[in-house]
């Protein structure tokens, strides 16, 4: 690294905090404001924002990985997440957008009772935090590569300079920064495949033509197993669930719906995001397939092992002074977007399923310091476990975000047993929880040992999702279904201002 590139790095990092600040200081916000962005975000920004969000340093770096050591089958999956996205916008959009709703468990709670509300609220925080501390684990282990820093202070300058700007300017600096780093991470793919292309001594008519005859074009299977991931089967239902799962029970998605001015703007939002998603996974995957070629032409000095090391070699040896720090920092741009909508995500959460409706707290300004100062400590928790991760094997930071990502299944199970039934009672919903994590660890630990192979883990949340809706049902006629007056709920809950 040039001190170019880490001046452009660290430039990046200012300008991201610096928008933070710009946003926090036109004038004090209240919670509506802080965490909902008034209901008054652009569809397009909402758009980026979701897409954004769901990028992380993992995507960036292992997507190429895919098509590097094999072809375009991953592709398989974002098509089954577009049918997903099509799923929340027409059966759970409308139960976000009915009322005064502020988070997605809140639902939940008007639909079954506080005890769902916050054990739905606490898995979410559990697992939140789990898989976002581990990417921002990778996304300093990049820096630390690339700089000389120790790990820890790589951990310190991501984890601190993505509080700072979602502690000052709340949901808006969150949204307006994804918009910024979508095109700083995008630009900076589109980059270094524009440097690779041209060290080619064929170019383009080099590439096309490797690729073609090394069959990386390949892009559907239609053998249908339930241990291989990527295959249509996998892709079209095990992804849609999937995505239905991740984009409809997960706060941190719902939160952008919610900042968005009506339903059919966040539902609009919601299904444009899954073309970009697709476009932007074919562009990554065409990377991968490109770094094949490009290395058979000029052999690593050492070899790759891993995938996932592919395009982080040719960041590192191959791109010029500068564009090497800009496509660093494209690195992390898609790791900040992450982690910050996940601390504002977790904090609303706190504040909103849990501490409220225990407190009866509704002093305005007092409920926004509470906020900033929840950000604050989920921070400084996602690094310390990031530090924590450092001890761990990657085969089990690898498993350790599984678990995390499994979990939304479950979520979504209690959704659709709150939207879709009326017998189904509280406590009902939470045997379905319970048999749902356990039929999903099951799948992931068990099945090796008695099938002899693991569940392939797009199918984890149709399993999570299935399994909890299923139990729930069953268990009705044992448990009775609360009568909640969901009107009254949603208006002594509001983020409105009170007097």
């Amino acid at each position: 690294m040039t001190p170019i590139d880490v001046a452009i790095i660290v430039i990046y990092i200012l300008a991201c905090t610096a928008l933070g600040g710009w946003i926090g200081g036109r004038g004090e916000q209240g919670l509506k404001g802080y965490f909902l962005g008034e209901r008054n975000m652009p569809v397009w920004a909402v758009m980026i924002s979701i897409v954004a969000t769901e990028t992380s340093t993992v995507t960036f770096l292992s997507v190429p990985g895919e098509a590097y050591k094999g072809n375009f089958e991953f592709l398989q999956l974002p098509m089954g997440y577009l049918v997903g996205r099509v799923l929340v916008s027409v059966i759970l959009l409308p139960s976000y957008f009915r009322g005064q709703i502020e988070t997605a468990y809140q639902v939940l709670g008007n639909r079954f009772g506080q005890t769902t509300r916050r054990t739905a609220s606490t898995l979410f925080l559990f697992t939140r935090c789990l898989a976002d501390s581990l990417r921002l684990f990778l996304a300093a282990t990049v820096l630390s590569i690339v700089t000389g820093w120790s790990i820890l202070a790589a951990i310190i300058a991501v984890e601190a300079a993505t509080v700072v700007y979602t502690y000052l300017g709340g949901v808006k600096a969150v949204i307006w920064a994804d918009v910024i780093q979508f095109s700083v991470y995008i630009a900076g793919a589109l980059i270094a495949l524009y440097v690779l292309i041209g060290k080619l001594p064929g170019g383009w008519d080099q590439l096309t033509s490797s690729l073609w005859a090394a069959d990386k074009f390949r892009t559907f299977d239609f053998q249908f197993s339930l241990t291989k991931p990527y295959t249509f089967w996998a892709g079209m239902f095990g992804g849609m669930i999937l995505n239905t799962a991740t984009h409809g029970a997960d706060q941190m998605m719902v939160q952008r719906y919610l900042a968005a001015r009506s339903q059919r703007q966040a539902a609009t939002a919601l299904i444009a995001s899954g073309f970009v998603v697709l476009a932007q996974f074919a562009l990554f995957l065409f990377i991968g397939a490109s770094l094949f070629v490009f290395f058979q032409e000029f052999p690593p000095a050492a070899a790759i092992t891993k995938s996932d090391e592919a395009f982080s070699r040719f960041i590192v040896d191959y791109l010029p002074v500068g564009i090497k720090g800009l496509v660093i920092a494209a690195i992390f741009a898609s790791a900040m977007g992450v982690l910050s909508g996940s601390l504002n995500a977790s904090s609303l959460t706190v504040i909103n399923d849990l501490y409220r409706p225990i407190s009866g707290d509704t002093n305005e300004k007092r409920l926004v310091r509470l906020s900033k100062l929840m950000t604050i400590v989920f921070g400084v928790i996602q690094a310390a476990v990031a530090w924590w991760a450092t001890g761990l094997e990657q085969s089990v930071v690898a498993n350790a975000l599984a678990i995390a990502s499994f979990t939304t299944g479950i979520l979504l199970g209690l959704f659709l047993l709150g939207i879709l039934t009326k017998s189904v009672g509280e406590g009902a919903a939470l045997v379905g929880m319970v048999v749902g994590v356990s039929a999903v660890s099951f799948a992931k630990f068990g099945a090796p040992y008695v099938f002899g192979a693991e569940l392939a883990w797009p199918w984890f949340a149709l399993v999570g999702s299935a399994t909890t809706f299923v139990a729930g049902l069953l268990a009705a006629p044992l448990f009775r279904a609360p009568q909640i007056d969901e009107d009254e709920v949603d208006a002594s809950e509001s983020l409105q201002p009170t007097s």
